[in-house]
């Protein structure tokens, strides 16, 4: 069996981004709302972005430059100046506002009104949420590494969560992934609905080697 070898070296940042975007799939959107030094609330969509740990609890963002100049995004300075941000989960119902939160506007126009979104008030930072979200991760800045020119690595404590009526038991704080249908992004302007879930469990090891294999694996490091 043969396979394809293609040695990033030999390829062009933009020729790694349609491989690794194309291939890594589907990844989590987080439309974050930040707030300017100036007051002007800010939202726009990352797709490069996952939780990092849960002690301390902490979520990791790629913030890209912008390309016609190369500079700081609204968002990236905004976290940098305030050091807080709103990481707003996106179901498929505001799919669309989500996309319109990328449009290229003003510094001194909120993407929200324009998206047709609702800004919700925040218990632990300055910047709203956004109320048609069905998860709100209220975070401030842990720390802002510039990787390049280009690319910013922001690491986000979370301090608080907001969620949907009806989305956690407040008993046992289980999540029912199936009162919201959340969307992940695959490459350019495509999306994947999750709407169906199945379990696949971690098989019993055969006592001969159970015995031989030390202590079990962490399951939530998976």
């Amino acid at each position: 069996m043969t396979d394809m070898f293609l040695d990033f070296d030999e390829l062009d940042g933009r020729s790694r981004y349609k491989l690794l975007t194309a291939t890594v799939v589907p990844r989590p959107i987080a439309l974050v709302s930040t707030v300017s030094a100036n007051g002007v609330v800010n939202a726009a969509p990352f797709s490069f972005f996952n939780i990092f740990s849960e002690d301390p609890a902490l979520a990791i963002l790629g913030l890209e430059a912008r390309r016609d100049t190369n500079g700081m995004k609204d968002t990236t300075r905004n976290i940098i100046d305030t050091g807080e941000l709103v990481i707003n989960l996106v179901d498929q119902k505001m799919g669309d506002a989500m996309a319109a939160c990328a449009a290229d506007l003003p510094k001194d126009i909120s993407e929200l009104p324009f998206a047709g979104l609702t800004e919700a008030p925040s218990k632990r930072v300055t910047p709203p949420g956004i109320a048609e979200s069905p998860i709100r991760l209220e975070c401030r800045l842990f720390e802002m590494r510039k990787i390049t020119s280009s690319r910013h690595l922001c690491i986000a404590e979370i301090l608080a969560l907001h969620s949907r009526d009806g989305l956690i038991d407040p008993e046992n704080l289980h999540v029912d992934t199936s009162a919201y249908t959340p969307i992940g992004r695959l490459h350019g302007e495509h999306y994947v609905a999750v709407e169906h879930s199945f379990e696949i469990p971690v098989p019993h090891l055969p006592q001969t080697i159970a015995g031989t294999s030390g202590s079990p694996k962490e399951e939530t490091g998976s």
